[in-house]
């Protein structure tokens, strides 16, 4: 019970005081903890997603500048000196 108490106060930012939680209906405070939980679940997941899309983009840029040249444009010529 307490840790459901503490759980709801910690995550729900300051939108929750103890004495309102510590009375809530048990239904109520179960709900609350599930839908705190299920939103906080979600937005690791989506973050987690994001994570490893960044090392995928970056294992292939790593790897196609291992086996790609820079190729010098044919239109580039020095300037002539005056």
């Amino acid at each position: 019970m307490f840790n459901q108490i503490h759980e709801i106060l910690f995550y729900g930012q300051g939108g929750y005081d103890f004495e309102t939680i510590y009375n809530m209906p048990i239904w109520l405070r179960r709900f609350t903890y599930h839908k705190i939980y299920e939103h906080y679940e979600t937005k690791n997941n989506k973050t987690d997603n994001v994570d490893q899309s960044i090392k995928n983009m970056k294992s292939v840029g790593a790897t196609n500048k291992t086996h790609q040249k820079v190729q010098v444009p044919s239109y580039v010529t020095k300037a002539s000196k005056k």
